[in-house]
């Protein structure tokens, strides 16, 4: 290859080999990055240890390969070669780590949201069978439990749909800055007021007004969905506690505390993920999608905050998130 070019490959950040008959003569900042310097003047299949990769790069005609592992453990990279003389070949890596990893996460959330709904309706169509035999559906007592049963897995199915939905359009939006003025302490006290049963939620605020840059909508639904956690796994009646707090280096913290069990340490950090749940049975009982804390972490993000969960067995848990103030 003429020396120009070679220099060009130089200042390209894609990781880029040159190999003549057989051995890297040349690779550019970006492939010694990846591959470590000590491969200049190595045998490809010492470089590249890959049986598939190497064979297309020392192949007539070159080609593709895909090789996985290269930088950390799970990555892949497809190798491009192409023949530029007699015995050299310019080999390219490119990086497919991310799209491998959002069609895989798509795929598995296809696959979630499928067995979640697919869950319920079975239920639902069993009891409504059951329901269909004259024997069962005469009975008062069996069709009354029947019914309640059908009724809460609609329910649920009905929770799941619109959560499904409020994610999407989230997703949609994520990199639209919301730019409406929002109190966060008149807003949390509002939200907080829409809680009649399960125990009494207090707000304590060290400000009388916290404005920031949001989504009144969003922001009310982050309230909801943490306060109505605090609800369904504290303690029975217990207290909830909804406290706001104006720093001097212009952030608000905002934490949702319950008087619950806890969570063991080795779900904490999971609880974000799609459909993740610490305890699977008492979440679906509640009537849990496994969707609220990752609503929660996505719009607490569009707002340019940070969201943390912190818990221990025995102490309750508590749900915190910071969001800058506005400041004009």
């Amino acid at each position: 290859m003429a020396i120009d070019g070679v220099q060009l490959l130089e200042h390209i950040q894609t990781p880029a080999l040159i190999v003549s008959r057989g051995q890297v003569s040349f690779a550019n900042a970006a492939a010694k990055a990846l591959l470590g310097a000590h491969i200049l003047g190595q045998d490809v299949r010492i470089a590249i240890r890959d049986p598939l990769a190497v064979s297309v790069i020392l192949s007539e005609s070159g080609g593709t390969a895909k090789v996985g592992g290269l930088s950390v453990g799970g990555s892949v990279w497809e190798i491009d070669c192409k023949p530029v003389g007699i015995g050299e070949r310019l080999v390219t890596l490119y990086d497919l780590s991310v799209q491998v990893s959002v069609a895989r996460a798509h795929a598995d959330f296809v696959a979630n949201a499928s067995h979640e709904l697919r869950t319920p309706l079975a239920t639902v169509l069993g009891y409504v069978e059951t329901l269909m035999n004259p024997k069962a559906g005469g009975d008062e007592a069996t069709r009354e439990r029947f019914l309640k049963t059908i009724r809460h897995e609609a329910l649920r199915m009905q929770s799941l749909v619109s959560d499904l939905m409020s994610l999407s359009r989230i997703e949609a939006i994520k990199h639209e800055v919301p730019s409406e003025t929002v109190d966060m302490v008149v807003l949390a006290r509002e939200t907080a007021g829409e809680f009649r049963t399960g125990g009494a939620v207090t707000v304590t605020a060290n400000c009388e007004h916290a404005p920031i840059a949001g989504d009144r909508g969003q922001m009310a639904q982050v309230l909801r969905n943490l306060i109505d956690n605090a609800i369904k796994y504290g303690k029975p009646g217990g207290a909830v506690q909804v406290s706001l707090e104006a720093t001097n280096t212009g952030w608000l913290l905002i934490a949702v505390h319950d008087d619950g069990e806890g969570i063991a340490p080795e779900h904490l950090p999971r609880l974000t993920e799609r459909f993740y749940r610490a305890d699977t049975s008492r979440s679906r009982a509640a009537g849990g999608t496994g969707l609220g804390l990752s609503i929660v972490k996505h719009i607490v993000e569009r707002h340019r905050g940070r969201f943390d969960i912190a818990s221990r067995p025995g102490s309750g848990t508590t749900a915190s998130m910071m969001l800058p103030l506005r400041k004009d």
